[in-house]
């Protein structure tokens, strides 16, 4: 069962991210998909094992969404050792978010 961590640097996030697997969900306050997808994301959470899952707000770190061209939100990636794998730009259900981790 995973929780759902709040980044607020840069170097938290490349900390994080650096090894294993981790699901990064890039959102904003403001967004209303993000807000959409936030309960569903932590649902996703608390049934994984293995798997970290990071919030990150667009706009508290803009540096990681530039890095990795994270145009529209809700934007999720998968990173696995330090390096992005996999990435979805919009709304995702339960059972789509499930089958994009794996």
């Amino acid at each position: 069962m995973a929780e759902l961590i709040k980044i607020k640097t840069v170097e938290e996030f490349d900390e994080l991210v650096a090894t294993g697997k981790t699901l990064v969900d890039f959102n904003a306050v403001w967004c209303g998909p993000c807000k959409m997808q936030m309960p569903i994301v932590d649902l996703v959470a608390k049934r994984t094992q293995g798997v970290k899952f990071v919030d990150l707000d667009v706009d508290v770190v803009p540096d990681i969404a530039k890095r990795y061209e994270v145009m529209s939100i809700p934007t999720l990636m998968i990173f696995e050792n330090g390096e992005a794998k996999n990435k979805n730009v919009g709304f995702m259900d339960p059972a789509k978010l499930e089958a994009f981790i794996k």
